[in-house]
């Protein structure tokens, strides 16, 4: 079977894959549009690996209000430090496209049995970029929604994501209910909002692609 490419198997032989998946520590699985993949309260030790499709991270309150917290695209992980450490998920995992996901126990493959194994140090190796990765990921959301003003925290996140693609127009993936949830607004406000900035020619858009023409709030 060929190696998949995501940082948790950076530097892996294809030998040392087909060994952990020999091991039965990685299976792949199937979910539909809307499925759950992990609901809060769930307890895993297995990380898992967007093959296909597109999944959320999300969480929602006792009166149903829902809060985007990260997208999860193709080649990327989620779950890693819920699996890590053993402790109930405080997020739903929702799969927003037919998906197919890759798993890897961590509980399994870095029992102390198997310490000896040359893929042991790499995946450790590979889990702490991961770890780090992600850690910026949340800051950078956190500063972004830590701004009073729904205009502040636009420009936040698509200034954030033109820098992080290198161009200043670009698609994100969001739709403008789930762009809403991911800032914490309520999205008639958002929207209202957008009409302004694109008014007074800060950017255009059209749908969930973008353009910045300027980057002052």
């Amino acid at each position: 079977m060929p190696l998949p490419h995501p940082m948790i198997f950076r530097d892996m032989e294809q030998e040392e894959y087909d060994g952990l998946r020999a091991g039965g520590y990685i299976r792949t699985a199937d979910y539909p549009k809307g499925a759950a993949v992990f609901r809060t309260g769930d307890v895993t030790a297995e990380l898992g690996i967007l093959q296909s499709g597109e999944i959320h991270i999300e969480t929602t309150d006792l009166w149903g209000n829902r809060m985007i917290l990260h997208n999860i695209a193709p080649g990327q992980c989620f779950g890693e430090t819920y699996a890590f450490c053993g402790a109930p998920m405080m997020v739903d995992v929702t799969a927003v496209q037919d998906s197919r996901v890759l798993f890897l126990s961590l509980g399994g493959a870095l029992d102390r049995a198997n310490r000896g194994e040359s893929w042991y140090p790499k995946l450790l190796h590979n889990l702490l970029l991961l770890s780090t990765e992600k850690n910026l990921t949340w800051s950078n959301r956190v500063l972004c929604i830590s701004a009073k003003h729904i205009r502040t925290r636009v420009m936040r996140y698509l200034s954030a994501e033109a820098v992080r693609r290198g161009t200043t127009e670009f698609t994100i993936p969001f739709d403008r209910q789930q762009m809403a949830d991911y800032l914490n607004v309520e999205r008639s406000a958002l929207s209202k909002e957008l009409g302004r900035m694109e008014r007074e020619g800060i950017l255009t858009f059209r749908k969930n692609h973008f353009r910045l023409h300027r980057t002052e709030v």
